[in-house]
């Protein structure tokens, strides 16, 4: 029993030391998270290289959390890691879907495959949004091209067909990928149904006023 102290004390400063890189992480995790949100705004705001920036700067704190839980694999798959994986690969889908430019694999970013699949599965969110606003604009055809992207995901989430434990809880994402999808295609049908009456009318009213001059 003489080495029980000492024992207590090897495991209190690795507990210690496992605590602070803990609180570091979760630190490291809001500041990342942060840096996507702000990243997914710009996107919105066509400040492409303002939203790169910020996909640098989160893909930094990435690296500081990868080399930082080396020795703790267990906080590196904690919650809070997977909620600013998952918001690191909305963040960079939603960039490169939005700008035409080829979607980046989940190896490619560095992130867990149910990570990836939740970023996949929110970023139909944003796209949806992005499809309102260009709408305003009459942007038709690149409104199409973003539904076909938000078909394209759902097409893949629903094939995904394994236990939330597993995936991440992807079912529910899934659900929500096919109402927002629909509604986004009922609104770009409607969009699209007044731009044509609108064409109609203008079509009568250049006849009219050819036939009063």
């Amino acid at each position: 029993m003489e080495k029980l102290e000492t024992i207590g004390e090897h495991i209190r400063q690795y507990l210690e030391e496992k605590n602070i890189a803990r609180d570091r992480a979760l630190q490291h995790s809001r500041t990342m998270i942060r840096h996507c949100s702000m990243a997914i705004r710009a996107v919105h705001r066509d400040e492409r290289e303002m939203a790169k920036k910020q996909l640098d700067n989160a893909n930094d704190l990435l690296e500081i959390l990868r080399e930082g839980l080396a020795s703790y694999p267990d906080l590196y798959h904690a919650g809070y890691i997977k909620g600013a994986l998952k918001e690191y690969a909305e963040a960079n889908i939603v960039y490169a879907l939005v700008g035409g430019e080829p979607l980046p694999e989940p190896d490619e970013l560095g992130v867990r495959y149910s990570a990836y699949l939740g970023g996949l599965g929110e970023a139909v969110g944003e796209l949806r949004r992005r499809v309102l606003d260009i709408l305003r604009c009459d942007h038709i055809d690149e409104a199409e091209r973003l539904l076909t992207a938000m078909d394209d995901i759902y097409g893949l989430l629903v094939t995904i067909d394994f236990p939330d434990a597993i995936t991440g809880n992807l079912r529910r994402i899934t659900d929500m990928v096919r109402g927002v999808t629909e509604r986004t295609r009922g609104d770009l049908t409607t969009s699209l149904q007044q731009r044509k009456l609108k064409e109609v009318l203008e079509r009568v009213e250049k006849k009219l006023n050819q036939a009063n001059s």
